[in-house]
């Protein structure tokens, strides 16, 4: 088990104890062992181990990790009594987005825990019993001898379990409000967030608190800057997460992203921490910082500046300022490149890219069927226009971001082309129209779509990634429909990424043999699919490179971000200028996924447009570049290299 990447001890800066692991599969990892070695303390001791569990995405890979301990370590979970946090109301336990389904699915199918032990709010509550059902619910936890430990995850707003801005330190469980970001962000489970409960159960704040120990998970960028109020800010009913600050025995773990935004990560100088200025990474984070906070360009700073903003430490050992800035603007001068595939028969020492080979095969891996125009869709119109080989993988399907109107839609004008569906049916399209559009309106909220449903909101994203791939001039068969197993569930909630993911994946990556590789490296996309296309996209190059690939010894690879986040400027070490026209061209690309204009069905927290949070993105990182002192440009995509 891989230790953390740094311990925050909880100081003045730091109100809590924090732990930040590589990446949220090393961090599961080791909530899971401690999880496992009190439940086999507690039994040593002829003791039951009393946990309080939470759901979300943030203790999905704990949850397999222990269910992987049992079946293969023996881990039992007899002795073991679990109290989980909360849970939709009114909710029936056998619906898709219910925390009993999620328990099971996740954990509770998969060990041999006792079914009396196992507690979870019941939805199902008549109303004017709710409050006794509450009160009982804290006496059951009494009863069980109090909670050992404490799993949770945490909110954009803050909250822990459904504890709301407002929530204070002696609430218990009880019927919550659930405030409008929280619908929001849940929006994607229940397909629309007209169809999220307005309402849930949750443990209080108070109840929280009462256990032995908590252990806190975030993952993902976008976490970072909740994390950051929650263990550096005050204590505020506003971030009910910052009433953790009194316990006696709080961990905060973390990724690298979601630990992101703390001082001592994002500018330990401030705190008199020790730098090594010898870490190019480090200073190139310290001066644009320092550029950014004085608001000035970096040419233009001065010693007084470095010494007034705690960085004269750093004059000391790398000074003068002069010297400095000369510095990291050559570094940042040098990320800029109109050529993304490398310039051919041109001096390549301070470009991003090799300018050879020429042309250059290139491999954009897309999560969803939109993601490579979103994204990137400016770098991929060039780097078409200047020859190179372009492929686009979509790696699923992206069906279940279809509304169900644009499928019968489509069904319909199937049905006017009846030889169509005859040719793979062999059955009349119109009995396959009217069976969907019957399915479909007797749909309800959250329910499955019928794989033939399935079948044609793929069809209808497959073929608006093919009219994109058309306008930036890729040949027909350059576009790669992988369709990877761990998606098509027809739900929000996904399979782990497995074997056939990644056999699909090599096996393409060695039919093209790229020079280069262009993947999604962003860990906010709120359901997770591109954090598991990133791993599925991994995991191949590392068993390839284990196996000895040749191809692999020339082959570079560039992580773009999407519509959730981008790269922080002392980050991007490849920056591609966008003309106006250029950005028109991108927009026209991204609009030809006409399921996804105006109105996605799952948007996020960002209620913009896909197009508009992409041309603005692009024009934010190009006004930073500006106002460092670099050329103006109307917008630039950013890229980070990951060597392998």
């Amino acid at each position: 088990m891989a230790p953390p990447l740094a311990t925050l001890p909880a100081t003045a800066g730091a109100r809590l104890p924090v732990s930040i692991y590589a990446d949220s599969e090393e961090a599961s990892a080791s909530v899971a062992a401690q999880i496992a070695d009190l439940i086999r303390e507690r039994a040593a001791e002829g003791q039951p181990c009393v946990l309080g569990l939470a759901t979300g995405s943030s203790p999905t890979r704990v949850y397999e990790e222990l269910v992987r301990l049992h079946r293969e370590d023996g881990l039992s979970f007899q002795n073991v009594v679990s109290f989980n946090l909360d849970e939709y109301y009114p909710m029936a336990p056998g619906s898709l987005q219910s925390y009993v389904r999620f328990m099971r699915e996740y954990l509770f199918d998969h060990i041999d825990i006792r079914p009396e032990n196992v507690h979870i709010p019941d939805g199902t509550v008549p109303k004017e019993q709710i409050n006794e059902y509450c009160r009982r619910y804290e006496e059951q936890i009494k009863e069980a001898g109090g909670i050992d430990l404490q799993l949770l995850g945490i909110g954009r707003t803050g909250h822990i379990g459904f504890n709301e801005p407002g929530s204070g330190p002696a609430s218990r469980t009880r019927l919550i409000t659930l405030d409008h970001v929280t619908r929001t962000d849940a929006a994607s489970d229940f397909y629309g967030e007209e169809n999220v409960p307005r309402r849930a159960l949750t443990m209080g704040v108070g109840t929280i608190l009462e256990a032995r120990k908590i252990v806190l998970m975030a993952w993902g960028e976008g976490k970072a800057a909740v994390v950051k109020r929650m263990v550096e800010g005050e204590v505020t009913d506003s971030v009910p997460a910052t009433y953790l600050q009194s316990h006696p025995d709080v961990q905060v773990v973390l990724d690298e992203a979601a630990g992101a935004d703390l001082t001592p990560r994002k500018t330990p100088w401030l705190q008199g921490l020790p730098c090594d200025w010898q870490d190019a990474a480090l200073l190139r984070k310290a001066v644009t910082w320092l550029a950014r906070t004085v608001s000035k360009p970096i040419l233009k700073l001065t010693e007084e500046d470095y010494n007034e903003n705690g960085l004269s430490d750093l004059l000391a050992e790398s000074g003068p300022a002069y010297d400095i800035n000369i510095r990291v603007f050559n570094e940042l001068q040098h990320t800029i490149t109109g050529w993304p595939g490398g310039k051919p028969n041109a001096d390549d020492t301070y470009r991003p890219e090799r300018a050879a080979p020429f042309p250059k095969r290139v491999l954009i891996f897309s999560p969803h069927p939109d993601d490579d125009v979103i994204s990137m869709g400016g770098t991929l119109l060039r780097l078409v226009d200047q020859g190179h080989e372009v492929h686009v993988a979509y790696q699923t399907s992206g069906n279940i971001a279809v509304f169900d109107d644009e499928a019968i839609r489509f069904a319909e004008f199937v049905a006017d082309y009846d030889h169509a569906f005859r040719l793979t049916s062999g059955e009349p399209a119109d009995n396959i129209y009217h069976r969907v559009a019957d399915f479909l309106k007797n749909k309800q909220p959250g329910q499955v779509d019928s794989d033939e449903v399935q079948q044609i909101k793929g069809l209808i994203r497959r073929g608006e990634a093919k009219s994109a791939c058309r306008l930036a001039g890729l040949p027909e068969g350059n576009a790669h429909f992988q369709d990877l197993p761990f998606y098509e569930t027809g739900r929000v909630r996904k399979k782990p990424l497995g074997d056939e993911d990644i056999r699909l994946t090599m096996e393409l990556l060695n039919r093209i043999q790229p020079h280069q590789i262009y993947a999604a490296g962003d860990l906010s996309d709120p359901h997770g699919t591109h954090r598991v296309c990133l791993a599925a996209i991994f995991q191949s190059i590392q068993q390839l490179q284990a196996s000895g690939t040749p191809w692999l010894d020339d082959c570079w690879v560039w992580l773009y971000r999407g519509a959730w986040q981008e790269w922080d400027i002392d980050q991007i070490e490849m920056a591609v200028p966008l003309s106006p026209q250029e950005l028109t061209r991108k927009r026209r690309a991204i609009f030809k996924h006409q399921s996804q204009k105006d109105r996605p069905l799952f948007p996020g927290a960002d209620q913009r447009e896909f197009w508009q949070r992409s041309e603005a993105r692009n024009r934010t990182t190009a006004k930073l570049y500006d106002e460092l002192g670099l050329p103006e440009y109307e917008g630039i995509e950013a890229f980070v290299r990951w060597e392998f």
